[in-house]
């Protein structure tokens, strides 16, 4: 039996999609099992992450829990360390974990020192781990462009840094390999990424040709960057994780490139082009 957390999410949902195409038996732990997928062998249970009892009685009989890292709120933390002790009082005996690329305590990304602190805690937790840390969603990247005129623009801090972008139906081949096979991966972490390390100039470029119209790079100064996502009234800690994601670009955390998706699956990387080529196609179909 494998549990799946996030499963009304895309990665969680790409990932339950896989499993239950190689016929395996899934628990679907969600906040709302009404949006849960209806795929063959899958139950859905309500288990919240921060609801300790729930996740304990979600958990029993379970082998392998894929722990897809819960929505961005002021308290995923505290919601992670509930999961995981739960998890670990549930027997159950593997845990996979999507992390983040370059986790650390002082990450300049804000949010990648939860997932530094996550991974800690699993460390000690008992279960067997298995850490996917993916790089930015190559999928986001055109939701990072801002309509001006007939074209757009994306505004950040970045520099000339470069990112690594990976895509989510990449991360989603990895974890499914993973969960089928968990034993071969305990104690094991991977950087997934994409084949290419891109700058924001290359990726309005890339979107710009995609879209057939054009897209621009413009750099921001952190206090410009501040500025203009004020108007969205988010409180501080997600304007401070947004205006981070750029400047962990800038100071290159975001990169290099490196070969574990090619390695786990057998293929390259999906590249940022080929990403939004396949997309174009779905939507024309």
């Amino acid at each position: 039996m494998i549990a799946v957390t996030g499963a009304t999410g895309r990665l969680g949902g790409r990932i339950a999609q896989r499993l239950a195409a190689a016929g395996v038996a899934t628990r679907l732990l969600v906040r709302d099992p009404s949006r849960a997928p209806e795929l063959p062998g899958a139950e859905a249970v309500l288990a919240p992450y921060g609801d300790a009892d729930a996740v304990r009685a979600a958990l029993a009989g379970v082998d392998a829990v894929l722990m897809v890292s819960a929505s961005e709120s002021e308290d995923r933390l505290e919601q992670h360390l509930t999961f995981v002790r739960a998890a670990a009082q549930a027997g159950v005996g593997h845990v996979v974990y999507t992390s983040f690329f370059g986790a650390a305590p002082k990450a300049t990304f804000t949010l990648a020192r939860t997932h530094f602190h996550t991974e800690q805690a699993l460390r000690s937790a008992g279960p067997a781990w298995t850490f996917l840390r993916d790089c930015l969603y190559a999928d986001f990247l055109p939701g990072m462009v801002e309509d001006e005129g007939e074209g757009g623009v994306i505004r950040g801090p970045a520099g000339h840094g470069r990112v690594a972008a990976v895509a989510q139906d990449d991360i989603a081949d990895v974890a499914a390999a993973v969960l089928l096979d968990p034993g071969a991966h305990a104690g094991r972490t991977y950087d997934l990424t994409g084949p290419e390390e891109l700058t924001l100039d290359d990726v309005a470029a890339i979107v710009s040709a995609a879209q057939g119209r054009p897209v621009r790079y413009e750099e921001e100064t952190l206090a410009e960057a501040y500025a203009s996502r004020a108007r969205y009234g988010a409180p501080d800690w997600q304007v401070e994780a947004w205006v981070s994601t750029y400047v962990a670009i800038a100071r290159g955390e975001m990169q290099p490139a490196t070969d574990d998706v090619p390695a786990l699956l057998g293929r390259p990387a999906t590249s940022l082009e080929q990403l939004l080529r396949a997309e174009r196609g779905r939507m024309s179909a």
